[in-house]
This record gives structure tokens, C-alpha cells and sequence, in this order.
């Protein structure tokens, strides 16, 4: 990756983004010195345009900023960089320099689900109800996607919303389990209903 440092006179801003959340964490700035320390540690380091050096996040409070990936803009002026965050990252104490709280949307957590399953899928740890699902094999794990979707619809035509919620959650869960099993995930259902919701899309 090049970047230009000379066009913004030796210094590129940085955006900080937190590689989970997606939340932008904060705005710094770095020289081509703080660009080639954050590379080789993997931490977060920024050039301090008020002490006139350079400063490694967290170096004294221990909220580091510890590098997922980096990315220039189409100007090689810019940086993207993220980050799992360790603490707060604002030295006023929030997580963000904006005083937002990090925290992933809802449908994030499906991700999370997602790489749960699928370590359980690879450890397979005895005792747990995912693992029994796994090995009682596709025609099972079908059925209880059956059962689960049959039991939320007769919640939503004679039951309660919140039966009609936890019915289906147990539905969205089997519904994973058996995605894993067949090899893909929850994000490929997601892919076909962004490719149905754009203009011209005819149904296979």
C-alpha cells in the first residue's frame, strides 16, 4: 500500500473504526514513521501534532487500538484503519470520541451466532445441544427448522407476541445450525435478499 504523505504536507489523517461494531472510534493523524510503527506492531501509533511526536494509543491508559486491517483511500491520502478496541477509546473516558456508546446494531450478533455454531461444528465439545444436533445429522436438523417455523406460525395466528418472538428466534437458531451443516451461512441468505430487493431482479 503507498501513501501520500507529501501531498498533505508529511501527514495523512486516519480514521479509526472499530473492525466489529463498525463505529467510527475517532480521527487521528500519521507520518510515514506512525504509519510504518503501527504496521509493524499491529497497535495503533499516531503522530501528536500538539507534543510534535509520536504517540502509541494507549500507551499510558492501556486502551489500545490493536490493527484488524488498513486501507488507503483513492487519493493515497486518507487511511481506514481497524481495529479491536481495548477500553475506551476517547481520553474522556467514552468509547468513542463522539461520546457514542460502541455498540454492534442487533443483527450484528446473527454474525457472532454464526461463528459460534461454527466452532461448535469444528470442536463438536460433548454436552452441548448444538453438537447433538450436528450428529444426529441434515434429515434431523431439517425437522427442527420445521418444527420451530411450524410452532411460530401457531403463535402468531392464537399466541402472544413474545411467544411468537421466542418461537421464532428457535427457528432463526435451528435454521443456522443447518446452514453450517451445508456449508454456508447466515450472511448468504442475507446476499439473496439484497440481490431480490434491486431493480430487475426476476425470481429464479
Amino acid at each position: 500500500m503507498t501513501i501520500d504523505f507529501e501531498k498533505t504536507g508529511g501527514l495523512v489523517p486516519a480514521i479509526i473504526q472499530d473492525a466489529t461494531t463498525k463505529n467510527v472510534l475517532m480521527l487521528g493523524y500519521m507520518n510515514k514513521e506512525a504509519y510504518e510503527k503501527t504496521v509493524e506492531t499491529k497497535t495503533v501509533t499516531f503522530f501528536s501534532r500538539s507534543r510534535n511526536c509520536l504517540w502509541t494509543k494507549g500507551e499510558t491508559s492501556g486502551n489500545r487500538l490493536n490493527v484488524v486491517s488498513m486501507a488507503a483511500d483513492c487519493d493515497n491520502d486518507t487511511l481506514l484503519v481497524k481495529v479491536n478496541p481495548e477500553g475506551p477509546t476517547c481520553h474522556k473516558g467514552t468509547d468513542t470520541c463522539w461520546g457514542e456508546a460502541n455498540t454492534p446494531g442487533p443483527l450484528a450478533f446473527l454474525t457472532e451466532l454464526q461463528d459460534f455454531i461454527e466452532k461448535r461444528h469444528m470442536e463438536m465439545p460433548e454436552g452441548s445441544y448444538t453438537t447433538s444436533l450436528f450428529k444426529d445429522g441434515v434429515n434431523r436438523m431439517a425437522q427442527k427448522v420445521g418444527e420451530e417455523a411450524l410452532e411460530m406460525v401457531i403463535e402468531a395466528v392464537n399466541g402472544t407476541p413474545e411467544r411468537m418472538i421466542y418461537e421464532g428466534a428457535d427457528m432463526l437458531y435451528h435454521l443456522t445450525v443447518l446452514l453450517t451443516h451445508k456449508g454456508m451461512r447466515i450472511e448468504d441468505l442475507v446476499r439473496e435478499l439484497q440481490q431480490r430487493h434491486t431493480p430487475g431482479w426476476k425470481k429464479h
